[in-house]
């Protein structure tokens, strides 16, 4: 069987191949919107579906495993997505600095046709920032890709997280220990 990765994501990438799994690319733009009313933790899993939905309108199912994923940062009840310029992500920083947010991922496999979707979710603790630690943070790794406007595996994981409650590499956006399994049984 052929994995497919739906995910313009280098990390999810990186992770995959890290693994030791082959796999072809599909990028697919997809509308990530979602209803005002879907609870804010079931929000990933409801992208990664409509992510899949797009996939198997663009790649057979059978004799493949089409693989779609979304995280979200989640700050009590509120999500905190990318940030759309330098502000946007010094204000998410802000908002960050010194709490505990939670990191949910979503992760949808199809496989002949049939869809089976996981999630992980991770508590991360940040240490406060400074003003001048999240500009030259943001200076220095223009973080407007990643969704609470940093990554564990750069700066601010090395020296403002304190602790992790869950999967680092669920934090990194692709939860492998729940992914690994089962590839390794079904490909």
């Amino acid at each position: 069987m052929k994995i497919i990765l739906s995910s313009a994501s280098p990390r999810r990438r990186s992770i995959l191949k890290d693994a030791g799994f082959d796999f072809e690319i599909l990028a697919i733009d997809v509308d990530e919107s979602f209803p005002p009313n879907l609870n804010s933790k079931q929000v990933p899993a409801f992208i990664a579906s409509k992510k899949m939905d797009a996939a198997r309108q663009s790649v057979a199912t059978k004799d493949n495993i089409i693989i779609t994923a979304d995280t979200v940062v989640l700050l009590g009840d509120e999500i905190i997505g990318k940030p759309i310029n330098v502000e946007d992500a010094k204000h998410i920083l802000r908002k960050l600095s010194g709490k505990m947010h939670k990191v949910i991922t979503a992760v949808c496999i199809c496989k002949n046709g049939i869809e089976t979707c996981m999630e992980s979710e991770t508590n991360v603790y940040f240490d406060t920032m400074t003003d001048l630690e999240i500009e030259n943070y943001i200076t220095a790794f223009k973080p407007f890709d990643k969704a609470g406007a940093y990554a564990i595996q750069e700066w601010i994981g090395l020296n403002k997280i304190l602790r992790i409650e869950g999967d680092y590499y669920n934090v990194v956006g692709f939860p492998m220990s729940k992914v690994y399994p089962f590839l390794n049984e079904n490909q």
